[in-house]
């Protein structure tokens, strides 16, 4: 088999980087064993502002403009839902975070994505006396059914390779790319935490942090919005509710904790009055760097070898920027930005 690209990992950035591909008419086969957990236990939101500092996300209208038409497009090709587009309010715990909210949105950066107007709370199961601050072009995209129907339509369309990528048996010979019976042109991996084992990438700063998940069933709660206080609440249908998330540095395994559990469920009694059952615990590693930044490139010594990776806690919005940054600058040839560019780190 002859393809224009082999790609090692179908997460958030391997499907990006994947739809660049088919819409520009490149042949490519995809490698996955399904080992890495950070994209199906995210909570797969998109959203402009980091809430702890009231401050812009990096990059967020480019982001935006690229992610909410990708993601259009993605439904229409899978049959699938997966934009819930909803507000997302931002608790206030006193006078002096609302002051620092209006602060914040009389900046430029920030005027598109957040109300001036308070919301007062009416949710007699939220202890919300401050009211709450609404966050502008805000939604989720539920991550588990995009990465199983794209799984799926890969299978149909024989272009994934349910299994572990070896790469010993990879042979990189000039501008020519084997890997068993498979030729390829380029090679480009987006393996997540799994890239500390990738021997072509390992040396990249790419740290990991864990995080967990909880999804409760509270029918009591009616909330029809997603909810920031001192954890994300987020409605999934069903009076169920995705709870998260946490961060452990230390931990890299996919093994759920009752220490997680228990923070997240302390975390609720502070905001929440009403009772509710925990139904589902999950785990998984993000693929966090130091400056936050993703990981985007080529090796050092094989021009055809690449990195896209290193998405962090919101990989929904900068997958597909990223994707096509590389995209353009193996095809085009266009620059990387220096942010991105792994580069920065030679």
């Amino acid at each position: 088999m002859e393809v224009d690209y082999i790609i090692v990992g179908c997460g958030l950035a391997g499907i990006a980087f994947c739809e660049q591909l088919r819409q520009n008419n490149k042949s490519f086969v995809v490698f996955d064993n399904s080992s890495q957990h950070s994209s199906t236990v995210a909570a797969g939101l998109y959203n402009p502002v980091i809430l702890k500092r009231f401050t812009e996300v990096w990059r967020a209208q480019e982001q935006l403009d690229i992610a909410l038409p990708y993601y259009k497009s993605l439904e229409s090709l899978l049959s699938k839902k997966l934009d819930y587009k909803s507000s997302i309010y931002r608790r206030f715990s006193s006078i002096e975070e609302q002051n620092e909210w209006f602060s914040a949105a009389d900046k430029p950066a920030l005027e598109p994505y957040l109300s001036t107007k308070i919301v007062k709370n009416t949710n007699v199961s939220i202890d919300a006396p401050f009211g709450f601050g609404e966050v502008l072009h805000t939604g989720r995209i539920d991550t588990n059914v995009l990465i199983d129907s794209y799984r799926l339509f890969l299978e149909d369309n024989n272009r994934l390779h349910k299994e572990l990528f070896k790469y010993e048996d990879l042979i990189l010979d000039g501008q020519e790319i084997k890997y068993n019976t498979i030729s390829a042109s380029h090679i480009v991996f987006s393996e997540g935490f799994g890239i500390l084992k990738n021997p072509y990438f390992k040396n990249l700063p790419l740290s990991g942090t864990k995080g967990e998940i909880l999804t409760i069933k509270a029918p009591d709660l009616k909330l029809d919005y997603i909810l920031k206080s001192s954890a994300f609440l987020v409605p999934l249908g069903d009076d169920l509710y995705s709870v998260g998330a946490t961060y452990n540095w230390d931990d890299k395994t996919n093994s759920t904790t009752i220490e997680a559990k228990e923070e997240l469920v302390n975390k609720l009694k502070k905001f929440m009055t009403c009772s509710f059952e925990v139904v589902n615990q999950v785990a998984g590693i993000r693929p966090t760097v130091k400056d936050r930044r993703p990981l985007v490139g080529s090796h050092n010594n094989y021009n055809n070898v690449f990195v896209l990776n290193g998405l962090g806690t919101r990989g929904v919005m900068i997958a597909p920027y990223v994707a096509q940054q590389l995209f353009n600058h193996i095809e085009k040839d266009e620059p990387l930005e220096p942010e991105i560019n792994i580069s920065r780190f030679n």
